[in-house]
This record gives C-alpha cells, sequence and structure tokens, in this order.
C-alpha cells in the first residue's frame, strides 16, 4: 500500500486537518492517510501541547470510521525533538511491506531547507503538497519528488481555536463532534 503521512501536533485535531486528509485519501493515488500525532515539531513551541495521549485520542475519536485514515503514536517512543527521517526509518522497520510520502502545506515545504536530512527526504520519498495562503514552496516548489494536489484551501488555526475556547467560544462546528465532546468533558484549554 502507498501511504500517505500527515504529521502534525493536532492540538486541536479539526475539520481542515480532516477535509484536507480525506482529500489525499479520495483524489490521488495514497492509499490510505495515516495522522502521525507528533510530540514535538523542532521549529514550534512546546508549551501549549495537550498531552500527547489525549491529542491522540482525539485524533482517533474524530477517524475512527473512516476506513482510510489511521493515526499513529509511533513518536510517541522516539527521542526528543521527533525528526522526520528518524521516524520514516522506524515506519518502514515496522512496515516493510509499505510505501511511505509526505504530505504537507505549502507552508511547510517553504521550511523544508531547515529540516534534519531535508536532500535525504527529497531522493528517497514523494511530498504531497497542498496549497496555503501566502505560500508558494519556496526553493523546492518544482522539484521532482514535489507533487502539487489542488486540495481545498483551509485556513482553519486550531491556534485560533484554542483562542476561541480559553475566551469561552463555542467551537463545536470547527471539529468532529466526538472529538468536541472530548474536549469540553476534558476542559481542555479552558
Amino acid at each position: 500500500m502507498k501511504i500517505g503521512l500527515y504529521f502534525g501536533s493536532f492540538n486541536p485535531i479539526h475539520i481542515g486537518h480532516l477535509v484536507i486528509a480525506n482529500y489525499f485519501a479520495e483524489f490521488t493515488d495514497l492509499d490510505q492517510v495515516w495522522f502521525v500525532v507528533s510530540p514535538h515539531n523542532p521549529l514550534k513551541p512546546k508549551s501549549s501541547l495537550l498531552d500527547d495521549y489525549h491529542r491522540l485520542e482525539l485524533v482517533n475519536l474524530a477517524i475512527e470510521d473512516y476506513p482510510k485514515f489511521r493515526v499513529s503514536n509511533i513518536e510517541f517512543n522516539l527521542p526528543q525533538p521527533n525528526y522526520t527521517v528518524h521516524t520514516l526509518a522506524h515506519l518502514h522497520e515496522k512496515y516493510p511491506q509499505h510505501m511511505f510520502a509526505l504530505i504537507m502545506g505549502a507552508d511547510n515545504l517553504e521550511t523544508l531547507p531547515r529540516w534534519k536530512n531535508h536532500e535525504f527526504l527529497l531522493e528517497n520519498y514523494q511530498i504531497y503538497v497542498y496549497p496555503r495562503i501566502g505560500a508558494d514552496g519556496g526553493v523546492y516548489k518544482v522539484h521532482h519528488a514535489v507533487h502539487w494536489v489542488d486540495a481545498p484551501i483551509m485556513e482553519i488555526s486550531a491556534t485560533e481555536l484554542r483562542k476561541a475556547i480559553s475566551e469561552g467560544k463555542d467551537v463545536r462546528f470547527f471539529m468532529p463532534s466526538k472529538s468536541y465532546r472530548y474536549l469540553d468533558e476534558m476542559n481542555f484549554y479552558r
């Protein structure tokens, strides 16, 4: 199978993440999309992250009824901060039967030169890129490993959702209902 890896903190997961993942699962040659919940992105501050297992549960609740989605906690037991190149090595070891590709927004493609071993990633993996307003993909936008996918542009931000929740706003329609109920019951981000 060809698996698209959608890395993120998913802090929290929201409908924007799901729309993009669904587009890749249904409108590209990917057989499945795996949400790889990252404990810590080395390019982002860690202070506002919910506990790893709560974020994993939020994703699990969001995707449990859709057979083309899976959630992965593979990075939870890897040294931190996590680097995509190390995660891919562990995935190949654990699932040698699968072919893996990366899914990222054009804004992340612009930061790729700052990633550990980014040249190795470009030479060994396909990178599926979705559009983001104000981002053109940077220096690798026309690289042979980069495949642009005309997925919907989703301008929903987990940062804005956390802020809205902390202000007492009802954001239930920005998240899958099961995930929202869990988040609300646990009183997260308040």
